[in-house]
């Protein structure tokens, strides 16, 4: 069964609509909805063009002026010269895969920190706990079978032992 596209309308008062919900939503309720990985595009309310792209692009801009921004002028510019030059059409193709490629080592990175470290920090400090419990046990385990040797009179000295003379 085909799953059908979220349809946001976006009216000329600049006002989002979310026709699955039937409420007026904000740039940040869509971009929680790319957060949560909702299928969704965003429409012209008159004309029925597909605003999708400029939407994502004002939200982009928008937490570009806030706080540590991703894109540096430099990478902006670089961006920019691609338009027009006919190497346009596989620039798009190739930031789409170069960062589908560090989403997956990112996700086969924190795999294996996971699988290293036990899912958590604590299962890890358990098990060195543990561990060095068993080693302290088994040195006092030692010093006591040690003590006991020293102490215990060995057969044939001590009090009722009789001198040849």
């Amino acid at each position: 069964m085909a799953q059908n596209k979220r349809i946001i309308k976006k009216y000329p008062n600049r006002r989002l609509y979310d026709t699955e919900i039937s409420s007026y939503i904000t740039l940040e309720e869509i971009r929680q909805l790319v957060l949560d990985n909702e299928d969704f595009e965003v429409r012209d309310a008159k004309s029925g063009e597909d605003l999708t792209r400029s939407v994502l692009l004002q939200i982009i801009s928008e937490h570009e002026d806030k706080g540590q921004p991703m894109l540096s002028p430099e990478l902006l510019s670089q961006i920019i010269r691609f338009y027009g030059n006919s190497l346009q059409g596989f620039m798009g193709p190739y930031l789409e895969r170069s960062l589908q490629v560090f989403l997956d080592q990112q996700s086969q990175f924190r795999s294996q920190l996971n699988s290293l470290m036990g899912q958590t920090p604590w299962n890890t400090l358990n098990d060195l706990t543990e561990r060095n419990m068993a080693a302290w046990k088994a040195m006092q385990e030692g010093l006591m079978n040690t003590a006991a040797q020293v102490v215990q009179p060995t057969p044939g000295s001590g009090r009722g032992s009789k001198k040849a003379g």
